[in-house]
């Protein structure tokens, strides 16, 4: 099958690297936003979809799945009913649509969501740093990445799957937005905030002590873990 993961707030492509004279650290600005994929860049138009889970073409879309087509996840959070909750969608695309339900079929909670939740943790610690987050935050970046790969989310609920098959005739289809061809699948994945919340603050504790930052890079991780959860 040929497929494209995207984890919807959640895959990063990230280009890190540290550049530094020999006398003095130069300033290595943090990467521009089009290293980012971001959960409202799927490049769908509702007009190439000619057939859906519930029936041809787009008229019986569900309303999480129409807000993040305009939206994105935080379109999707916007919902009164998910206020209290993180939104994660993630996304998977090919031309095999038996392979693809099994994917979707087969998504775990616990074995599949730590990737979601820590790319979106990722997200947020470059798009709060001023330098790479190599350089910002030490060591400390490093490993509270790696506890959020290996972490356990309990109480993450996959609340819906659904998917689309493309119109491939239409010349305007943009490949490079992720939209090219044949099936798409969307899993839409809550996670209580006042659960994750702990779970995220614990772990950024826990790199804070293995680590040790100190000077600006104390500074600049009490900060970060102080303003984590806004924009998060």
């Amino acid at each position: 099958m040929k497929a494209k993961i995207f984890t919807a707030g959640f895959l990063l492509i990230i280009i890190l690297f540290s550049c530094k004279s020999q006398a003095n650290n130069l300033y290595i600005p943090v990467p521009d936003e089009e290293y980012f994929i971001f959960d409202n860049a799927i490049g769908i138009d509702i007009g190439d979809i000619y057939e859906t889970r519930d029936g041809g073409e787009s008229i019986y879309l569900p309303e999480w799945f129409r807000a993040f087509l305009y939206g994105g996840v935080e379109a999707v959070e916007g919902f009164f009913y998910y206020s209290d909750k993180y939104i994660f969608i993630s996304v998977n695309q090919g031309d095999n649509f038996a392979a693809l339900k099994r994917w979707a079929d087969n998504f775990s909670e616990l074995q599949d969501f730590p990737m979601l939740a820590a790319a979106r943790i990722e997200k947020k610690i470059i798009k709060s740093s001023s330098l790479y987050p190599d350089d910002e935050y030490g060591l400390f970046f490093e490993r509270f990445i790696k506890y959020a790969y290996n972490a356990e989310y309990p109480g993450a609920l996959k609340e819906d799957t659904y998917w689309i098959k493309l119109n491939e005739d239409n010349e305007n289809t943009d490949e490079s937005a992720g939209a090219a061809e044949g099936y798409m699948f969307f899993i839409l994945i809550s996670i209580d905030k006042h659960v994750m919340q702990p779970i995220i603050d614990n772990m950024a504790a826990q790199a804070a002590a293995d680590t040790a930052p100190a000077g600006a890079q104390a500074a600049a991780v009490s900060r970060l873990r102080q303003n984590f959860f806004e924009g998060f």
